[in-house]
């Protein structure tokens, strides 16, 4: 029974790391002034943020170093990485010390990377403890990673609102004391005990219950924290907010609770067999077994290697049939996976979509500015990070969901991608109120693809390769920042001086005026339009693998 108790506070120090280690979402906060100091152009500033998400192109070492090394030892070493990175990055904003462009750019590097590593050891840590509800827990933890820069930016307001340098100093040292924080629930973590046959709805309970004190955090975050403008506000507020964060760990609360929640909520969602689980590992072994029984006894394929009931989609043409997957959870290891079209109509859809929001993110600070709204900036970080925190819980509604309407996961990305076109087109239009929504729509929609890119990638190439093939996948988000990143340069570059109502400063190089991103912004929203495009055609083309596991699913259950 310890193991099974232990393992809710574990999931709250995951909760805890993934909360203060989202720590690249304020670099539009500082980037400003690192620009200054550093005498740099909108260019050179891009190629740091791209550095900063090269890091995760790492992420496999942390796997790696797994093999080698226990988990929080592992965990300690993205610490002080993060505490590296960002720390002479401070006394470089500080004036304290001054090092060459290339060395901050490594120092970008190795911060990036220290936000990988921290990924991973959450990853493990829901793994191990959370077998049977490893997608909740995931998109659960994955959330709170949304919440960074809102909670980075109440800290520093609560210290010294005047100092945009503090977000580094933060960044180095948070993470460090997070860490320590988290290490005795994780060296305590007891061998999980065989689990009783009610255990799994009684999981799923709390797992409800976690999720709703989440969207309370969120919201409370959201409204208040742009209304703490005042130092001792922004205390009260960060306090009332490291509250949310322990209220959690009243788990034992929940389980004396248990039988009220039954009545009332169990009658209304059914938790029977896998619960909230759109795709539960042990029906997806099942599934495969019957897909390869029924590939053995019935001819499912024909010449073109496309299925016979794929044939019922004439309509869409050759291009959805081609080499369409027949069942979920097969495993792809890395050279069958690059051999596959889905995987690449999902890597393109991701980067037009998820990846370009990010970089979106990364440049909040120079959109502010160059339209006179500098004091914004704190204020859109928070937005963004916010909506970021309700995608990425959004991200766990095909599971919830499920009982009462069936709906494959792809087709959730694709719809998950709509906001973000519409949001650059508005954000075309330049306006205060438009830069509000459009930062809103952006970050929800990011953050869903961010948190459902692990499950996809898991349903649809094979959990035992998910390590692996998540980490081929996010390569698109370091070329995503250069490529996104570097147009965005060109053009604020390009317009600095220029006759349109345009001033230059030439002591920070700040191009000022609406043309700085207008052309950035309907180049983004026409690539966001690709990748809806794609993430559709995916979507058609994995329906059937879906809509046949689901059948087999509920075959096996009447059975």
């Amino acid at each position: 029974m310890a193991g099974q108790s232990r393992k809710w506070m574990i999931l709250v120090a995951t909760i805890w790391i993934q909360a203060f280690t989202g720590t690249n979402f304020d670099f539009s906060a500082y980037s400003s002034d690192l620009k200054s100091v550093m005498g740099i152009s909108q260019v050179q500033l891009n190629y740091l943020a791209v550095a900063s998400d090269f890091g995760k192109a790492f992420g496999w070492s942390s796997g790696l170093a797994l093999m080698y090394m226990p988990l929080w030892t592992v965990m300690f070493v993205s610490a002080f990485m993060g505490m590296v990175g960002y720390g002479i990055q401070w006394l470089v904003i500080r004036s304290v010390i001054s090092l060459p462009y290339v060395v901050v750019f490594l120092l970008c590097l190795l911060a990036g990377c220290s936000i990988c590593w921290f990924n991973t050891v959450c990853f493990v840590l829901c793994n191990r403890n959370f077998t049977s509800n490893r997608a909740l827990a995931i998109s659960l933890t994955v959330s709170f990673n949304g919440v960074s820069a809102a909670l980075y930016a109440l800290a520093a307001n609560s210290i010294n609102p005047s100092s945009d340098s503090l977000y580094l100093f933060l960044n180095a040292v948070v993470p460090l004391l997070t860490s320590c924080t988290a290490l005795i629930p994780i060296l305590r973590q007891a061998p999980l005990d065989p689990l009783p046959p009610d255990a799994l709805h009684h999981d799923n309970v709390i797992f409800l219950i976690l999720n709703f004190l989440a969207i309370i955090t969120g919201l409370y975050l959201l409204f208040l924290s742009s209304s703490a403008t005042t130092q001792m506000s922004a205390s009260v507020v960060f306090a009332c907010a490291i509250f949310l964060l322990i209220l959690p760990l009243f788990i034992p609360g929940v389980v004396y609770a248990r039988n009220w929640f039954k009545k009332t909520i169990h009658s209304s969602f059914r938790l029977e067999h896998s619960g909230f689980i759109l795709v539960h590992d042990d029906h997806l072994e099942l599934h495969k077994q019957l897909s390869m029984r029924e590939d053995s006894t019935t001819p499912l394929l024909n010449g073109n290697g496309s299925t016979p009931w794929a044939k019922k989609e004439v309509c869409c043409g050759s291009v959805v049939l081609k080499d369409q997957l027949f069942m979920l959870g097969e495993e792809h290891p890395a050279s069958r996976l690059i051999r596959r079209l889905d995987f690449w109509l999902y890597y393109v859809a991701y980067f037009c979509g998820g990846t370009i929001g990010l970089v979106y993110s990364n440049n909040l600070g120079q959109i502010a500015q160059s339209l006179g709204q500098s004091s914004q900036t704190t204020t859109l970080i928070t937005l963004y990070s916010s909506f970021s925190f309700f995608g990425r819980l959004l991200s766990a509604a095909p599971d919830y969901v499920r009982a009462k309407f069936y709906f494959a996961r792809t087709g959730w990305l694709a719809i998950a991608l709509i906001p973000t076109p519409i949001a650059f087109f508005l954000l075309a239009g330049l306006s205060s109120a438009a830069l509000h929504i459009g930062t809103a729509l952006i970050g929800l929609s990011s953050g869903f693809i961010f948190a459902a890119a692990v499950s996809i990638t898991s349903e649809l190439f094979g959990p035992n390769s998910v390590g692996v093939n998540h980490n081929i996948l996010i390569t698109n988000i370091p070329l995503g920042s250069f490529l996104y990143g570097l147009l965005a340069a060109v053009v604020y570059d390009a317009n600095m001086g220029s006759s349109n109502g345009i001033a230059m400063t030439m002591e920070s190089m700040v191009c000022y005026g609406k043309d700085c991103y207008f052309i950035t912004f309907v180049w983004w929203g026409c690539t966001s339009l690709v990748g809806l495009a794609l993430s559709i055609l995916l979507f058609l083309r994995t329906r059937p693998a879906y809509d046949r596991f689901e059948r087999d699913r509920i075959a096996t259950q009447l059975d």
